[in-house]
């Protein structure tokens, strides 16, 4: 440690650069990462607030909550206890004169059951009218307020912004909580239709119907339009980042090693053990990426901070965490790539020739 702290400060340009190298590495790493968990939870925050363990589909909607319906019919023969609720989805455009018009996803909910019951508002009061919503706070955002009223693609109903929630996304689009009601009337259905799907707390739950098929929460998340690609897309590009820090890593430090072969050489002929040098070349990695890493990690806490909430951005400490320390194994993999010059250096070629 003390030969690396003595030789980082003398080399103060030579090692800045490596460590600049390492803090941009680790800052797009940690940018990366926290987009790649703001968009995944923009799919999913909404499935997230319900506490849900299983959803109920009709067997044909290939696991697609849009393309599935279950019938009043269907609904006749089911127990539904206080651990499960209906909903009715239908994509929607919400417009208001004066403001942007917003893709969303409108959810028709049963007051009685729970997903009803459990939403936590930010402000304002739950639905309690056929003609009432519960909005994603997006709408806030976008200049929206308490008591404007919306209406939906071409229907003429207006309905009242009675609620705000937290976090109410799904497929990256603001969710707005209604009645089942308004959702057969968007959806251009009539009563025999009584959702779209049954969401239940139970991880086992049965329909007891031939034409309705249960999935666990994983499966149906990882059927998400797009959300499968989207996941995939960003753990290669941050597995390939972490595999770029790794050579920029061992590069720098064979090419380092290379240069002072001969002070290695010097001091193997003083009689300097082998595994002194060894542990100096390590322990100089492990001091460089930290110090890049404490770096890149107060940049991203400064980004956090400035970036618009429009930015679907997530910092997760412990994932983050969980990052930085790869990112320090995947320094010392680095350091051991040289070794190897340092263990084989002969005093006598070095020096004599």
């Amino acid at each position: 440690m003390f030969l690396s702290l003595k030789e980082i400060k003398k080399e103060k340009f030579r090692y800045g650069l490596i460590v600049t190298m390492i803090v941009m590495i680790c800052y797009l790493i940690f940018i990366l990462t926290s987009l790649a968990m703001g968009l995944s939870s923009q799919n999913t925050d909404a499935i997230n607030s319900w506490n849900m363990k299983s959803i109920v589909l009709d067997k044909d909607s290939n696991t697609s909550l849009s393309q599935s319906l279950i019938t009043k019919n269907q609904k006749k023969n089911i127990n539904l206890s206080s651990k499960e609720a209906l909903i009715g989805q239908a994509s929607v455009v919400a417009k208001k004169s004066g403001l942007k018009k917003e893709s969303a996803q409108f959810l028709g909910l049963n007051n009685k059951q729970f997903i009803a019951k459990d939403l936590v508002l930010t402000s304002g009061k739950k639905v309690n009218g056929p003609h009432q919503i519960v909005v994603d706070e997006q709408f806030k955002n976008d200049g929206y307020n308490l008591n404007d009223k919306l209406k939906f693609n071409s229907n003429k109903t207006e309905y009242t912004i009675v609620g705000f929630v937290k976090n109410a996304k799904l497929n990256i689009a603001p969710v707005i909580y209604g009645n089942i009601a308004a959702w057969q009337n968007i959806k251009n259905l009539n009563d025999q239709f009584v959702g779209s799907a049954i969401v239940s707390k139970d991880a086992n739950y049965d329909a007891n119907n031939q034409q309705l098929k249960t999935y666990s929460k994983s499966v149906f998340i990882s059927k998400l339009p797009g959300y499968a690609a989207q996941n995939s897309t960003f753990i290669f590009m941050i597995g390939f980042l972490m595999i770029i820090s790794l050579i920029v890593i061992a590069v720098f430090l064979y090419i380092l090693t290379i240069q002072k072969l001969q002070n290695y050489a010097v001091l193997r002929a003083q009689g300097i053990p082998a595994k002194t040098l060894v542990n100096a070349t390590i322990s100089q990695s492990i001091i460089l990426v930290i110090s890049g890493l404490l770096i890149g990690t107060i940049l991203t806490i400064f980004t956090a901070l400035l970036i618009p909430n429009s930015v679907p951005m997530s910092f997760n400490i412990p994932i983050l965490t969980s990052v930085g320390i790869g990112l320090i194994f995947t320094s010392l993999i680095g350091s051991l790539i040289p070794i190897k010059l340092i263990l084989n250096v002969d005093p006598v070629s070095v020096i004599g020739g």
